[in-house]
């Protein structure tokens, strides 16, 4: 079983790395680029307007059925039946909240017609990620893996064509997109609950009053904590459309640096996605997370603040690798987000930590506290500043909440904070700093810089490859539980 899960997560890893950055930087890039700043913010807008409640379609309903599925395959298809019902007045209720506020927004009829192909969106990945939920319960990890890239692998096709080809005879318009993507996620919906069937057998659709209760109640906790992170977290391009005198372009300049921001964190998630499980089992047999925790925190936060410090200079020219107007403009802005990478990994590592614990009241204490700062900021700075703003106030929050959540791991687990690593960290900073001032911008590329800075890594031992593999192993040693 152990050489099944870890080949599946290799091939979820590989796969992912593949397709998901050709989706972002090959297709979503280049329709930006076709399309404008100002038609793309009010796309990337109602985007993230469609994000906020979408926690309202899963309440753990996911994580329920993962564990219920391993336990106890049999049952599968009598969960499938009494869910299915459930999920469907959940969307109701999610499209019932959306579409109230987006009223109150006060969005025209044309950008109403997209969200409500975004809802729709966000209906399609729900049901897609819970017939994953069952694969991933019935141990069929390949499965899961494919299902994870398909309407991705999919738009990349199909948008594909419209963008790179004269299939459509016409300059690409941002409702195209919006049509493709709801072709994308609809074609794979199909596709996975085909499978499913096919695998459990077609379900008889019931409603139980007390089933679907005993799974809101349980998983509330943890769909609040979902649903203020991604609050603090989205709200940002929302408020910016709505509240800047030129808001659909300041939403378009955020937009282009909070791509390769989410293209970063995308990729520190995949490794954090291995910490929760070795959390949980680590401290159920209340063992000692240091050793972890530090070799995370030295890999991600020293490879953050790296991207951080090096976007911090060279902006303007990472920006003009994947975009073809608006760099000036967009360029402040990205690079307060990347300097926001930094926290937002710190939060990822201790975040996981006290999920794995069961701190969910403190986590929700400190995203409600991300969500008051966010706001508060952006009320105060977008009106004036605009996307440059925005990226300032998720910075700040970022910071806010990482700090928060270490200073509180440290008291709950009474870790000690090490010197030696917060001073490795700082010649990292200060070095990769001082071969900006000292070698001409002129002369050597940011590639040099590149290479300079992975060396530092090594060198000051914050990747420390022997200790990674160690820990590895010695986690493989373990059983993996079914």
């Amino acid at each position: 079983m152990q050489k099944k899960f870890l080949s599946g997560l290799i091939l979820m890893m590989v796969l992912n790395l593949l397709i998901k950055p050709l989706a972002i930087f090959g297709i979503d890039a280049q329709v930006q680029n076709q399309v404008g700043s100002d038609d793309y913010g009010i796309y990337f807008s109602l985007l993230n307007f469609s994000f906020l409640f979408n926690i309202l379609m899963d309440f753990g309903i996911n994580n329920f059925t993962t564990k219920s599925v391993a336990q106890a395959p049999k049952a599968t298809v009598t969960y499938l039946g009494k869910i299915l019902l459930f999920r469907l007045v959940l969307f109701v209720f999610y499209a019932v909240v959306t579409f109230s506020i987006a009223l109150v927004v006060n969005w025209n009829v044309f950008e109403l017609q997209l969200l409500s192909l975004l809802v729709l969106n966000q209906f399609f990945v729900t049901l897609i990620a819970y017939a994953r939920s069952h694969f991933g319960g019935l141990l069929m990890f390949r499965t899961d893996a494919v299902l994870s890239i398909l309407d991705k692998a999919l738009l990349i096709i199909f948008c594909g064509l419209l963008l790179y080809t004269p299939i459509a005879g016409e300059t690409f318009r941002i409702e195209w997109l919006v049509y493709t993507q709801t072709v994308c996620y609809g074609l794979t919906f199909l596709l996975a609950m085909g499978m499913l069937f096919s695998r459990i057998g077609i379900p008889k659709i019931s409603y139980k009053h007390t089933f679907t209760y005993a799974i809101v109640r349980k998983s509330a906790p943890y769909a609040l904590l979902i649903l203020l992170m991604m609050i603090y977290t989205r709200v940002d391009s929302v408020m910016i459309e709505r509240m800047h005198p030129d808001g659909r372009w300041e939403a378009g300049y955020y937009a282009q640096g909070f791509r390769l921001l989410d293209a970063c964190f995308m990729f520190a998630m995949i490794f954090s996605n291995l910490l929760l499980p070795l959390f949980s089992r680590m401290l159920s047999k209340k063992e000692d997370v240091s050793p972890v925790l530090s070799v995370s925190g030295r890999w991600l936060i020293s490879g953050a603040m790296t991207l951080a410090t090096i976007a911090f200079f060279h902006g303007e020219q990472i920006l003009s690798w994947i975009y073809d107007q608006d760099i000036y403009e967009s360029a402040p802005a990205f690079r307060l987000l990347m300097v926001a990478l930094v926290g937002m990994c710190v939060s990822l590592i201790f975040g996981t930590l006290l999920t794995a614990n069961g701190s969910l009241k403190f986590l929700n204490s400190v995203s409600t506290l991300g969500i008051l700062v966010n706001i508060g900021l952006n009320l105060f700075l977008i009106p004036e500043y605009g996307a440059i703003g925005a990226a300032f106030a998720t910075m700040v929050t970022q910071a806010a909440v990482a700090v928060s959540q270490v200073i509180y791991s440290v008291y709950t687990f009474g870790l000690r904070p090490s010197i030696p690593m917060f001073l490795k960290f700082l010649l990292l900073i200060g070095a990769i700093v001082g071969v900006e001032f000292l070698i001409p911008g002129e002369i050597y590329t940011i590639w040099i810089r590149v290479f300079i800075a992975t060396l530092l890594l090594f060198v000051l031992r914050l990747i420390d490859l022997k200790q990674l593999i160690a820990t590895l192993r010695n986690s493989e040693e373990e059983e993996i539980p079914s």
